[in-house]
């Protein structure tokens, strides 16, 4: 495919792949915002040029985005080889690097970050959009929830594309209403927080609970928004496909959330004509997601990193994790957002009865919260201090973006 590009095209192409490489040799990362920064200065339109002639899914969502990424590039690879991003550089930049270090592949499968989706649409023309979720995300320099949910429902009306949604969340619901295809995923909503209102009409949103925390119908009090039927199912650790057929889903990743995101995956490469029984075997092979869920032995310690960076991200966090000793950490720098204020709308009592320490650079503002819902902790200064005061065996550490990535770079983890 690169040798159809224009000359322009073909030389940023290649620069941009030599940037990146120059950026992993000096050790600052696997290079693709860097790379792909300086590919589109070169050509601005280089994003579209890279697409043109793929087949190309783009995945979006507040939280699961890279996890779902992996999974769908994983069971399209079925198909032949995938060109995606999968460290989680979701803005175009990233896009650009992944295309051009992969340069003659007929797939692609992207992370877009959701406030890029308009943009990455336009630019990259993708078949296929997964929807995943919405919900309140660093509010101090970020949209608010319904507006991003509009943004959505604006880029999908009136384009030519088939849109994979999640049927148990309102928001997402509202916006992939304007497309003119959808397939309906229940990939389930704990976090109701902020759905809990119709976007349509402002009226309450009713549920009829289930005893895992998901919803097995929903409905707008005030205007006919309502939980879609969905095709593609959850029931337990298998997925039901729209024929009626149950797959079991035998994951390495843990919770029932990444069985959710799996799911979507399912259903995204079922639409580049990938059967789900092709397409398990390559799902069980993901261990972890650019760091997320990777066990690491250090001083008699199996060390389980999980990253959560807001109030639904935490809550499945939870779930996820073992009851094991749990090091809790959140800073507060621009990736993961300034405002903590958000600690207080997390329930923590999940955690209490277990060893809990905390750090990072507002571990205060999450002992208040800790103190609040009467669970015990011990503030260490570091994740080495934190190391040695747990005992050997499994220890879990959940931490907000920033966080997470210095504690990967502790563990000398770059992959």
């Amino acid at each position: 495919m690169s040798t159809q590009l224009p000359v322009r095209a073909r030389f940023a192409a290649r620069v941009t792949r030599r940037v990146a490489a120059v950026s992993r040799a000096a050790g600052r990362g696997d290079g693709s915002v860097i790379g792909g920064r300086v590919g589109l200065g070169l050509d601005p339109r280089l994003l579209h040029r890279l697409a043109a002639g793929r087949q190309v899914a783009v995945v979006s969502g507040t939280n699961g985005k890279t996890t779902t990424t992996r999974l769908t590039a994983a069971a399209i690879g079925v198909l032949g080889p995938v060109a995606s991003n999968p460290f989680g550089a979701n803005l175009p930049n990233g896009h650009v690097s992944a295309l051009a270090l992969a340069p003659d592949t007929k797939y692609a499968v992207l992370e877009v970050d959701e406030h890029y989706l308009p943009h990455v649409c336009d630019a990259a023309r993708p078949q296929v959009m997964a929807m995943l979720n919405l919900t309140r995300d660093q509010l101090d320099r970020a949209m608010e929830v319904a507006m991003i949910a509009k943004l959505w429902r604006d880029t999908v009306s009136g384009r030519h594309l088939h849109v994979v949604a999640n049927a148990d969340d309102p928001m997402v619901v509202w916006a992939a209403n304007a497309a003119e295809e959808v397939s309906w995923v229940a990939a389930g909503q704990r976090w109701h927080d902020d759905s809990a209102v119709c976007p349509e009409c402002g009226s309450a949103i009713e549920r009829v609970p289930h005893a895992d925390g998901t919803a097995t119908h929903w409905r707008c009090t005030g205007c006919a928004l309502a939980r879609p039927q969905a095709q593609w199912t959850l029931d337990g650790e298998a997925v039901i496909d729209p024929d009626g057929n149950r797959h079991d889903v035998k994951l390495q990743l843990p919770g029932r959330v990444n069985r959710a995101n799996a799911a979507m995956a399912l259903a995204v490469a079922a639409r580049f004509g990938v059967r789900p029984n092709d397409a398990l075997p390559r799902l069980a092979e993901v261990t972890s997601v650019a760091g997320r869920y990777a066990v690491v032995e250090r001083d008699g310690k199996a060390i389980r990193l999980l990253l959560a960076k807001n109030p639904a991200g935490w809550l499945e966090a939870f779930d996820m994790a073992e009851q094991a000793p749990t090091l809790l950490c959140i800073n507060a720098r621009d990736p993961d957002g300034l405002d903590t204020s958000w600690l207080f709308d997390v329930d923590f009592a999940p955690l209490r009865g277990r060893r809990v320490l905390i750090s990072g650079d507002r571990a205060y503002d999450l002992g208040v919260r800790l103190a609040v819902n009467g669970v015990d902790f011990v503030h260490v200064r570091s994740f080495t201090d934190a190391l040695a005061a747990m005992p050997d065996g499994r220890t879990e550490v959940i931490a907000n973006y920033t966080a997470f990535q210095q504690i990967r770079a502790e563990l000398n983890r770059v992959d």
